[in-house]
């Protein structure tokens, strides 16, 4: 069993014994329910991880070896405590290949925006695997709303790619298609028109996946309490 208060010296093996000293089968339930992949999880949920990270701090090589034990939760540490700076596109790529939840997309996918791993985004929307395609759109609403200084541009170029995949029905990708096309839309009324204008055009398209999008972001783009913000916003 570990000993002692959670610290950044701890190895990884320490912080294994934690998480299983921690585990609990019904937060396992839990988790399935909402759709988490639970064959590697202990049962620890973010509520504690989040602080334990924070006290165990970043420390890149030992978030590596998190990552490489496929545990669900240090892999969630993994996201939390890595180095954003020696972040490297092949590491990336190594652990999207590794991808099976979409909890765990979602928080790599920030990490690898953290990490100015932004040329990733059309490589991963253009992958046909479910959840490395996620990542790519994950990884464009963390941007769009994180990366203040990000050119508009960079957004617009993403319209083409969120245009073309809306088009897969796979539950874990329309999604976050979706998550994409609003978060960019919402982030300033440069971005507002041309996201509504694709929303359009997706709700109007004979495809399901296309149409579901479309309708589902143009409800919250048109919604007087999101073009509001974006007029304070502009202001």
């Amino acid at each position: 069993m570990t000993q002692g208060d959670p610290s950044p010296d701890w190895t990884t093996h320490q912080i294994l014994d934690w998480l299983e000293s921690r585990g609990s089968d019904r937060n396992v339930a839990g988790m399935a329910r909402y759709g988490i992949e639970t064959s590697r999880a202990v049962g620890v949920s973010n509520a504690e991880l989040r602080p334990f990270s924070r006290r165990i701090k970043r420390n890149h090589e030992r978030a590596l070896a998190l990552w490489n034990t496929g545990v669900r939760e240090a892999r969630l540490l993994a996201c939390f405590t890595a180095e954003p700076k020696k972040m490297t596109a092949d590491d990336a790529r190594r652990w999207a290949a590794d991808f099976d939840s979409w909890e765990i997309v979602d928080h790599a996918a920030d990490l690898f925006v953290d990490a100015g791993l932004l040329g990733l985004v059309g490589e991963f929307a253009a992958d046909d695997r479910e959840f490395v395609r996620r990542a790519g759109f994950a990884m464009m609403a963390w941007a769009a709303v994180h990366l203040k200084k990000e050119p508009e541009e960079t957004f617009l170029a993403w319209m083409a790619l969120i245009r073309t995949h809306a088009a897969d029905n796979r539950k874990f990708v329309k999604k976050a298609v979706n998550w994409a096309l609003r978060q960019i839309g919402k982030r300033s009324f440069v971005l507002h028109g041309p996201a509504v204008t694709l929303s359009e055009d997706l709700a109007a398209s004979d495809n399901r996946a296309q149409s579901w999008v479309g309708r589902n972001a143009l409800k919250e783009l048109t919604d007087p309490k999101t073009l509001e913000r974006l007029r304070k916003k502009g202001a």
